[in-house]
């Protein structure tokens, strides 16, 4: 055995073909391995969302325990956490400078959490959670199999697009967000055989053999190509943009504000609880509860108040501030779709063709991720208005400036040559450089 791989070592050395046939085998294996993991938890995730969603929506008494089931949350992190309290920041950080291990316990801790935030009506996403259990498993899955760091490396990147692509649907936008979401400007392409196979197959293992079916609205008419029209969705997208730096920077600075009034992390989340439940009677609403499903459906197919997507954006910085688990991306979507149908009737635009602009657009904005959003959209909503979908993009991600919702995430390349920032920063790092010297974000 031990001469057969040296004689297979000895010929990719010298051929070229037979290095890319061992390179493809290598990631073919490792990547579907990592996919299958992924798209296996993302499956049991979304039905055990769909249950306890059910559960709370037919028991509106549960939203009294949010205090109790946030607090619960939090003394679960502080004594079994660890690092894992870092949560998706902890992979990122991990792909850039292994300094250490990423620990199984990611995994069901952040599914627990994030079903108990659901289940008691918190307002948060899902990505998060799909991401950080395929962080983790593949981190357990290539410590089995002892790759080498460099390998390692490439595995946790196949852990956040193999989560990604199956917890949305959405593989071409999964591939993208691994290589994509590490920096802002540079997307790692050593990665990207490797990520789309993980992505794919985790995607086909979430579908095909768990039968989880994902969510698709009808975006109707799309607007011909025009001078006007391209005016309006410019303006639409900077609206989008600056809706992505609202929600990040007001969700960082309510975990600061949040932190700064409870050193202990159990009182902090039981009074962000208490919070919400008073918000909630203060409104008169519960439209602004769990993921946001019936605020995205209602955006495409139906109305929405003119002001829906700040309620959402308030309760969702209000739950993930207070240290609830869950994502980011769906409220997102929330925020920018219901945002997009309040701009249509002022932009005298088709409300589902400006909804789907803002549930892309949006989120690109956060995640500064312009590339696997317009994928996204593609995925989605088809091909008729990926011109469209593209310039969202674009200027939101332009517009959003050096924010966004991953802290960890590095500055490879400015936004903008004005704007200029040492090798390696950080957006937690430019936010405090942008707060001591009055530099923009």
């Amino acid at each position: 055995m031990a001469r057969w791989k040296q004689r297979w070592s000895d010929r990719t050395e010298k051929w070229w073909f037979a290095a890319a046939i061992s390179t493809l085998l290598k990631w073919v294996i490792l990547g579907s391995g990592v996919g299958v993991l992924a798209g296996t938890a993302s499956a049991f995730f979304l039905k055990s969302l769909d249950y306890v969603s059910g559960v709370r929506i037919a028991n509106p008494w549960l939203l009294f325990l949010l205090p109790l089931g946030g607090a619960l949350v939090s003394l679960l992190y502080s004594k079994y956490g660890g690092s894992s309290a870092k949560g998706n920041n902890l992979i990122l950080e991990q792909v850039h400078n292994a300094s250490e291990a990423i620990p199984l316990r990611m995994a069901p801790l952040v599914l627990i959490g994030t079903l108990i935030t659901h289940l008691f009506g918190g307002s948060a996403g899902r990505e998060g959670t799909a991401v950080q259990m395929g962080g983790s498993l593949a981190e357990w899955f290539g410590r089995m199999l002892r790759v080498k760091p460099a390998d390692r490396r490439i595995l946790l990147i196949l852990g956040i697009s193999g989560g990604f692509g199956s917890i949305f649907g959405t593989p071409l936008a999964g591939t993208v967000f691994g290589l994509e979401v590490l920096a802002i400007g540079l997307i790692s392409q050593e990665a990207l055989i490797p990520a789309f196979i993980a992505s794919f197959t985790g995607n086909l293992t979430a579908a095909s053999l768990w039968g989880v079916t994902h969510l698709h609205y009808p975006i109707g008419e799309i607007p011909a190509l025009s001078v006007p029209v391209l005016l309006k969705v410019v303006l639409a997208s900077v609206l989008f943009g600056l809706a992505s730096v609202l929600f990040s920077e007001l969700t960082h600075a309510l975990k600061k504000g949040y932190t700064y009034l409870f050193r202990n992390p159990v009182l902090k989340s039981a009074a962000g609880g208490i919070v919400i439940i008073i918000l909630v009677y203060a409104l008169g609403t519960r439209d602004y509860l769990g993921l946001g499903l019936p605020l995205i459906e209602d955006s495409f197919t139906g109305e929405v108040t003119p002001f829906a997507f700040m309620g959402k954006l308030v309760f969702t910085s209000l739950t993930l501030g207070a240290g609830f688990q869950g994502g980011e991306v769906t409220p997102l979507f929330a925020i920018g779709a219901t945002l997009g149908h309040s701009l249509a009737g002022l932009l005298h635009l088709y409300g589902p063709f400006l909804a789907a602009l803002g549930f892309i657009a949006v989120f690109c904005g956060a995640a500064n991720t312009p590339i696997a959003c317009f994928l996204m959209g593609i995925e989605l909503f088809g091909g008729d208005g990926a011109v469209y979908f593209f310039i969202a993009c674009l200027v939101s991600y332009l517009f959003s400036g050096h924010t966004g919702i991953y802290t960890s995430q590095q500055i490879g390349i400015s936004k903008s040559p004005l704007w200029s920032f040492s090798q390696g920063t950080t957006l937690a790092r430019a936010r405090q450089h942008k707060k001591k010297n009055g530099s923009p974000l």
